[in-house]
């Protein structure tokens, strides 16, 4: 089943434009409900929705899993099938069951989807059954002022009961790549942004309410996006709803590791990215604004590199599943070559424009003027991450998600020992350091396993 150049380029490509274009509008829906908040009312009302906003990204972040193991599952379900329907229309002895076929390949696909969303409403139900105690520990973790966790709590017993719904979303994003559609979660996050505009203008400008408006806006975004991309499900893919022959199982074994490495990976990750704040917070707040604006650089270069590790998962996926070691080849080797390209293209524009580019996120010359001094790290980022990201997607594809769990275990290990050995003499530059270090570690160790789990042509 070679694949020319052209054709692995253009699939590629048809997979990580929607998922880029997905990734641009997701920060949307917190943006939005800042830049209405800031109009309401005084700072708290910010700090607040920043709060509450937070919350949730890391409770969901955490239930990342859902959508990453179910594309992965998928796609090798896709690919199966597709090679059977393939030697189906090749057998010439005219004995093969057509319907027998598409049923079998119809059904990998079908337990998949039923499976993940059953873990997923049960992971849903235990948040809204344990929400008092959830909303204590990340106000704990969080620490805000009395005024601004008055106003959290009240955002969080709104915003809780969207749990299904995003959990949701989640397993139907994930089996979507996997089914080598991105185009459908791109639609879908497009109407969930318009219709949180729409109802939190109307809960707020119109019916007059505060921070109530704001969380009312989000959770009926949340379930619109979900019942859309469940409309969407039975438009193009009816078949999926239909019953499964397995009725009984929950979640197979294979499952349960699946999401038990991305979970404890996805922890590693949280972790990180949650030390790198706080160590910023703990030097002033002039270095935090510094990192903070920093990260940016780190943010946009994800958005355009999150749509080929996308466009990795739904191919590494259907090839792993089709046996096709040339075609998974050849999907690594492109992927390669556009995550080399993009990383050259992002590297050069930040070493043109970086400067003023932090020159429109902030008026501050202090602020400005202290980023220079961490600016060269900035720059190191792309050609620190891109490995990273390109076998992420890979290894969810192939669902080799213990060597993701082993490759971010030892980068996070790397990156709190660096950091503490060297803080002490080298400040904020001993942070920058151990993150370009963690990224880059990340790619290596990913590539050293890959040459070992790859299939063999």
């Amino acid at each position: 089943m070679g694949r020319s150049l052209v054709n692995t380029n253009r699939e590629i490509l048809q997979l990580a434009v929607p998922s880029i274009i997905t990734n641009i509008t997701v920060p949307l829906l917190g943006l939005v409900d800042l830049a209405i908040v800031g109009h309401i009312g005084n700072e708290t009302y910010i700090a607040a929705i920043s709060v509450g906003t937070m919350i949730f990204n890391v409770m969901y972040w955490l239930c990342g899993f859902l959508r990453m193991g179910t594309s992965g599952m998928t796609a090798q379900a896709y690919g199966k099938g597709e090679k059977m329907q393939m030697e189906l229309s090749s057998d010439k002895s005219g004995t093969t069951d057509e319907q027998s076929v598409i049923y079998k390949s119809q059904e990998g696909l079908r337990t998949t989807l039923h499976s993940s969303m059953r873990f997923a409403w049960m992971i849903a139900l235990a948040m809204l059954l344990l929400q008092v105690p959830l909303q204590w520990l990340m106000l704990w973790l969080m620490g805000p002022s009395a005024e601004v966790d008055e106003l959290v709590r009240v955002y969080f017993h709104i915003c809780i009961w969207g749990a299904p719904a995003m959990l949701s979303l989640y397993v139907l994003t994930g089996w979507f790549i996997g089914m080598q559609d991105t185009r459908t979660p791109m639609i879908v996050s497009v109407m969930q942004n318009l219709v949180n505009i729409a109802m939190s203008l109307l809960f707020v400008i119109v019916f007059g309410m505060k921070i109530e408006g704001v969380a009312l806006g989000t959770l009926v975004a949340q379930w619109c996006g979900a019942l859309w991309a469940v409309i969407m499900l039975k438009r193009k893919y009816g078949w999926a709803l239909k019953k499964t022959a397995d009725r009984i199982r929950m979640v197979s074994r294979r499952e349960l590791r699946v999401n038990g490495d991305l979970f404890f990976r996805t922890f590693c990750l949280v972790a990180v990215n949650l030390f790198f704040t706080s160590a910023g917070a703990r030097q002033g707040d002039l270095i935090l604004s510094v990192n903070t604006l920093l990260m940016t650089f780190f943010t946009l270069f994800s958005y355009v590199m999150d749509g080929f590790a996308f466009a990795g998962e739904a191919l590494a996926g259907k090839y792993y599943g089709a046996n096709d070691d040339a075609s998974l080849r050849k999907v690594w080797h492109h992927l390669f070559l556009w995550g080399g390209g993009i990383t050259i293209l992002f590297t050069a524009v930040y070493a043109m424009g970086g400067v003023g580019f932090l020159s429109l996120l902030t008026d501050s010359g202090n602020v400005v003027e202290a980023s220079l001094n961490y600016f060269s790290w900035a720059l190191l980022i792309p050609v620190a991450g891109v490995a990273a990201f390109i076998y992420d997607g890979i290894f969810i594809g192939i669902t080799e998600t213990r060597g993701m769990l082993i490759a971010c275990l030892i980068a996070s290990l790397v990156f709190f020992t660096l950091y503490y050995l060297l803080s002490p003499f080298m400040a904020n530059h001993a942070l920058w350091l151990s993150l370009i270090v963690f990224l880059a570690l990340r790619g290596i160790v990913q590539h050293l396993l890959f040459r070992r789990i790859r299939i063999k042509g």
